[in-house]
């Protein structure tokens, strides 16, 4: 029947004019029908916001891409259609999509005026397979699901092809383009960290010495001496407000003491991430009450973050980050004496005993040494004040860049460049994607999207 339709379509296309042809052909021609007939691909939800097409989609996807026969599982997609003949922007998070995703748009994306395939990540539910083998959870498995959906998705979108993410999402693309490099045209890859030796983390300490002004460093440092210096007064706090909230421990990180511990250490961490360095002047004092030390380290850091409740949508995070990616190990000099739980600061302390693994530190030797020389088409882009970029990526000089934004924290992206690196930034993107400026229109519709910054936020 549909062979039939197609082939009514052409007959009509040859007796009628041609605005009258092509209207009469377009059913036979939808984008939903040629979502349809992609095998595996499920067309779970559609709405039209002005200027577009929102798809929310489900792909099957093999659990081991090594053994495809072994069982498979359903991972969610979002598709931002404009056009069949405009470039197309693979946006991988990193982790999960929204319970019910909403249509925005990243920043290649509004560079470019492009499609936008958003993915979420294996093993991020409902992303998982059931039942879930674990050591199915590497890089290498997630960059073949998603060389699986740009293979299946070019039979609509015979164009260019950008990836992008932010943090472990542009870790994520990173890993893509090292096993699959013909898939996609460019990487833009924001605020990734590169992780490549994981016992030899000295960056991260050199950063917290010299990140901001002495002054704004050491009103930090004390924060986190008084609140571990008030440990008696403030973990009874914390376990009344875990008790009212339903917050458990056990499960992961262990109790509500090591939990205040775990919060403690990461409120440095957290305050430079998403904090600015005008944000200094609101680092509570020494002489700061319990209530005022408490509150603050909330705001920053959240004590609900080291639960168990808090914990469980992470849990494929730290498992990579135990297993390939690497975590930030500090030394915490200035707390020496404070301190009760020396190995706390780890990946496996916030995962379940029977998911907790040995680190291998292969993969990301191995991709770091291929980007820094055999990688083509990637930018880099980092914060000057965020300690993930602490460690980064080194592109190589095949078409590659790398570039830091003055003063930014986690949220760094082109729009926060210097205007000259802005500049020459997007130009290189948008060659890359074959977008002369010229081509470009500002279509309003557009600018009605929320933007995407593609960041998990805690």
């Amino acid at each position: 029947m549909r062979r039939l339709l197609v082939v009514l379509g052409s007959v009509v296309a040859l007796l009628l004019p041609a605005h009258i042809a092509s209207a009469a052909v377009s059913t036979a021609d939808d984008l939903l029908d040629r979502l349809k007939a992609i095998p595996g691909l499920t067309v779970v939800s559609e709405s039209r916001p002005t200027g577009y097409r929102f798809f929310v989609l489900s792909y099957r996807q093999p659990a081991d891409h090594r053994h495809p026969g072994q069982g498979t599982y359903e991972q969610r997609l979002t598709l931002l259609h404009r056009s069949a003949d405009a470039p197309v922007v693979l946006a991988t998070g990193g982790y999960g999509l929204a319970a019910n995703p909403q249509p925005g748009r990243t920043e290649p994306t509004r560079l470019l005026d492009a499609n936008q395939v958003s993915v979420e990540h294996r093993f991020f539910t409902p992303s998982r397979p059931s039942p879930a083998d674990w050591s199915d959870l590497t890089i290498w498995q997630e960059a073949s699901d998603e060389h699986r959906i740009v293979t299946a998705l070019k039979s609509i979108y015979a164009t260019k092809w950008i990836q992008t993410g932010a943090s472990k999402g542009g870790m994520t693309s990173v890993y893509h383009r090292r096993f699959y490099p013909n898939d996609i045209d460019g990487v833009v890859a924001y605020v990734a960290p590169n992780d490549s030796l994981n016992d030899l983390d000295g960056a991260y300490d050199k950063f917290f010495r010299t990140v901001g002004d002495a002054a704004c460093r050491s009103a930090l440092d004390n924060v986190q001496k008084e609140a571990l210096k008030r440990r008696d007064r403030l973990v009874p706090r914390l376990t009344a407000e875990a008790a009212a909230r339903g917050w458990t421990f056990n499960r992961t990180i262990g109790t509500a003491d090591r939990s205040f511990e775990m919060t403690v250490l990461d409120t440095v961490w957290a305050f430079w991430q998403y904090s600015l360095a005008e944000d200094c002047a609101d680092v509570p004092p020494a002489t700061a009450t319990d209530d005022e030390l408490y509150n603050w380290i909330n705001g920053v850091a959240g004590w609900s973050f080291y639960t168990d409740q808090g914990l469980e949508f992470y849990w494929p995070y730290y498992y990579q980050a135990a297993t390939q990616l690497g975590w930030p190990s500090l030394r915490f000099d200035h707390l020496r004496n404070l301190r009760r739980y020396p190995g706390l600061y780890t990946a496996n302390s916030s995962l379940p005993p029977e998911l907790r693994r040995p680190h291998n530190p292969l993969p990301m030797l191995d991709v770091d040494l291929w980007v820094r020389t055999l990688s083509q088409r990637m930018m880099f882009i980092y914060g000057e004040n965020d300690p993930w970029g602490a460690e980064r990526f080194t592109p190589s000089r095949r078409d590659s860049a790398l570039y830091v934004a003055p003063g930014a924290n986690h949220g760094a992206n082109i729009s926060r460049l210097t205007p000259s690196e802005a500049a020459a930034a997007t130009a290189t993107l948008r060659r890359w994607a074959g977008v002369p400026d010229s081509t470009l229109t500002q279509r309003p519709a557009a600018d009605n999207l929320p933007f995407e910054d593609m960041l998990e936020h805690r």
